[in-house]
């Protein structure tokens, strides 16, 4: 699904962009006139494409493009980049935004379990690198931000999949930022701790079972474990962060990763 005003901005390029920090994604740099490039799994029970694009067209956004992939498929994701150049779509800046997680000890992680989530949160960070650097090394510039986790920086027990891949997102984020350090091409990676979004959704109603609570008191009992501040971050917040290192006055940040956390890896 396309809608087109015109061509003239720098475009974004977002993973798992029709809910939680996507969507706050989109809308942020949809404000600042950038075309969007959306991209989701598939049409969500619980989002409206059509609506998505149209109020991402509203906040200003120059053009709006939505591709479905399923990036636990390299092939997927080369289709969805073949896609790309069929419409004449390059990519300016890349945020590898879409995850998945599952909770479990390891006695009870299954092999495909731990595959997709590698494939989904890891694999295809590398894969959507590849293709769209091609363009931003054509264009002379370009910015990829990476969404680890604090899960990428420290443990947490009944995650091992997820934390292991979320240390890979960053240590993929170093080696490309120095393979693109003489090319005006920057490559982070943003750490944020217990966000308000869809994937904390399962933990929440596991916290809300358990203390036999609602849900305002099941996140605030599962928050305060690890952030000091007691607060889930905006996803908005994640968004201004991204918007930040897309900058040129950002030029000299790359390979870095900044945490969005609430204090949880000060501690």
């Amino acid at each position: 699904m396309t809608t087109t005003i015109n061509k003239t901005s720098k475009s974004i390029m977002v993973t798992g962009a029709l809910g939680g920090i996507g969507f706050a994604i989109c809308q942020q740099f949809a404000r600042h006139g950038f075309q969007v490039i959306a991209h989701d799994i598939k049409e969500r029970d619980d989002v409206d494409v059509g609506k998505f694009l149209e109020e991402i067209h509203i906040a200003g956004a120059t053009s709006v493009h939505y591709f479905q992939a399923d990036l636990k498929k390299l092939s997927a994701i080369d289709e969805l980049f073949a896609a790309l150049r069929e419409e004449r779509l390059s990519v300016d800046i890349l945020v590898n935004n879409a995850g998945v997680q599952k909770t479990a000890p390891i006695r009870e992680l299954n092999a495909t379990s731990w595959s997709d989530i590698l494939a989904i949160n890891l694999t295809a960070v590398y894969r959507c690198i590849q293709h769209a650097v091609e363009d931003m090394r054509c264009a002379g510039w370009g910015r990829i931000i990476n969404l680890s986790s604090v899960h990428g920086l420290v443990g947490s027990a009944n995650k091992v999949a997820y934390v292991a891949a979320k240390h890979g997102v960053i240590g993929l984020t170093k080696v490309i930022a120095l393979e693109t350090a003489t090319q005006n091409i920057t490559v982070n990676a943003i750490a944020p701790g217990w966000t308000d979004t869809p994937i904390l959704r399962p933990q929440i109603e596991q916290r809300m079972a358990l203390l036999s609570s609602t849900r305002d008191a099941a996140i605030q009992h599962l928050v305060a474990e690890k952030q000091p501040n007691g607060q889930l971050v905006p996803p908005v917040h994640v968004a201004s962060l991204i918007h930040y290192l897309a900058g040129d006055h950002a030029s000299h940040i790359t390979g870095a990763t900044l945490p969005i956390d609430g204090g949880w890896t000060c501690q």
